[in-house]
């Protein structure tokens, strides 16, 4: 999502996006491991600390990562780019295969971290999250896409900032908690965590996030449409 970055080997784009995917499903996992289920400090502030992690660290990656692969991270951000023409078909799915490979590790590696508290590694998450939720991933998605796509065309040196307040400000603004991106749906289907989702609801919020990222690139056309005329 960056703007401003020289062209890397896709090797090296495809370890910063599979790094970037792996610290990104921590972040969203383990400050709810942490606060809910080790220091017993109960759900509301889990999601409030998930919230400043997942933002903060989430700014991090992006300017570390940003130059190399532009820092997607999000199969539904690869996807809406690829529509729009930003990138090519042939490098998405390399993107993709690497982000849903990083998070899965980044299940696996919050469940080592809490090892010693809670001995799992790998758990099909029992966590429903239906009806209006469904709704919420659209919306979270939509406007997270459409954010990157104005923030880049209008070359702003800004994105990690205004991104990672928009996902941790919407984390704790929607009743989804902001997932809005597949590779994070699904490596949450596999933790105990609070912060995960049972199979079937993980399931319907991809196609959600999908059909989220492609109303933001249809909507983003519109916009530039109407500009083109008036201009």
């Amino acid at each position: 999502m960056s703007s401003k970055r020289m062209e890397y080997p896709i090797g090296a784009q495809a370890v910063c996006e599979y790094l970037g995917s792996l610290f990104l499903v921590m972040a969203a996992i383990s400050p709810i491991i942490l606060f809910n289920q080790v220091l017993d400090s109960g759900i509301a502030l889990a999601v409030l600390a998930d919230a400043l992690a997942v933002g903060f660290i989430l700014f991090a990656l992006i300017e570390m990562f940003g130059p190399v692969s532009g820092a997607h991270f999000n199969p539904a951000v690869t996807l809406a780019m690829a529509i729009g023409g930003q990138m090519g078909w042939k490098r998405a799915p390399i993107y993709i295969f690497a982000q849903l490979a990083g998070g899965l590790t980044g299940t696996i590696f919050s469940h080592l971290m809490f090892y010693h508290k809670i001995p799992k590694l790998i758990v099909v998450s029992q966590v429903t999250r239906a009806g209006g939720n469904y709704f919420s991933e659209i919306l979270c998605t939509f406007i997270l896409v459409l954010a990157i796509f104005f923030l880049v065309q209008n070359q702003s040196n800004r994105i990690s900032l205004v991104v990672g307040l928009l996902v941790g400000g919407q984390l704790i603004a929607t009743s989804s908690t902001m997932f809005a991106n597949p590779q994070v749906t699904f490596a949450r289907i596999f933790t105990y965590a609070a912060a995960g989702v049972k199979p079937f609801d993980g399931m319907v919020f991809i196609v959600m996030e999908i059909i989220g990222a492609v109303l933001a690139v249809l909507t983003f056309k519109v916009v530039n449409g109407i500009s083109g005329t008036e201009k």
